[in-house]
């Protein structure tokens, strides 16, 4: 029996900046879809184009893929488009494909405005390659020249985390507050979110964040197998 799906009919993302240079970037994607491939989806706008454009491929080609989402609204999404999904238990992705806040030079990436970055990264790190899908608004000569570091810290964890951190070399730390409710931001692990603007985004600084009892993940990715498009 198959749900009333009309709820998640009526889910979509709020109005999308920079559209159309977004839609040209989540439809180069599709062409690396083959038949019978476990695919990595990430989060945010420019991958919530990617998915629509994939199952419009899905329906034209009749070919079956299971996707491994990183966001409850690309899990939504996916459920609403009939793309069927999995997750790491069963499969290992052949391919992911993801947005980014930041990307400078090096594909080091800035990621978690969305407040994903656990999920993210991990099916980056279980991925052979991820393809990054970025317009030019995204890419950087330094990281940090826009946003902030989100850090994803266990929630009784946070003023400690938050202590730490600060010896790292900041110039402000604050708890991401949520909108639509009161009080921070949870994330769908059920942690808190730290935005944090460093003095200066090292090499090492994202192994030296993750080693801070109570931080679960942070939003810098450096040195991972990313292809930008």
């Amino acid at each position: 029996m198959n749900w009333n799906i009309e709820t998640l009919e009526k889910f979509e993302l709020n109005k999308i900046a920079n559209l159309e240079s977004k839609q040209k970037i989540a439809d180069k994607i599709v062409d690396k879809v083959k038949d019978g491939q476990v695919i990595g989806f990430g989060s945010g706008s420019t991958s919530y184009l990617a998915t629509i454009a994939i199952a419009n491929k899905i329906r034209k080609e009749n070919i079956h893929i299971l996707a491994v989402p990183t966001s409850i609204e690309i899990k939504m999404l996916c459920a609403n488009l009939g793309i069927a999904t999995t997750s790491l238990f069963a499969n290992k992705p052949d391919w992911s494909f993801d947005g980014a806040d930041e990307v400078d030079k090096s594909n080091w990436l800035i990621k978690g405005r969305g407040g994903a970055m656990f999920k993210e990264k991990l099916n980056i790190a279980n991925s052979p390659i991820t393809y990054i899908l970025v317009d030019e608004s995204k890419k950087v000569d330094k990281l940090g020249e826009k946003f902030k570091v989100p850090v994803e810290c266990f929630a009784e964890a946070i003023n400690y985390a938050k202590e730490e951190i600060t010896k790292l070399g900041i110039k402000s730390a604050e708890v991401r507050k949520a909108i639509g409710k009161d009080g921070p931001i949870i994330t769908e692990n059920g942690n808190l979110i730290l935005d944090v603007e460093f003095n200066e985004i090292t090499e090492n600084l994202e192994k030296k964040i993750k080693s801070i009892p109570g931080v679960i993940e942070s939003g810098l990715f450096i040195g991972y197998n990313v292809e930008i498009i």
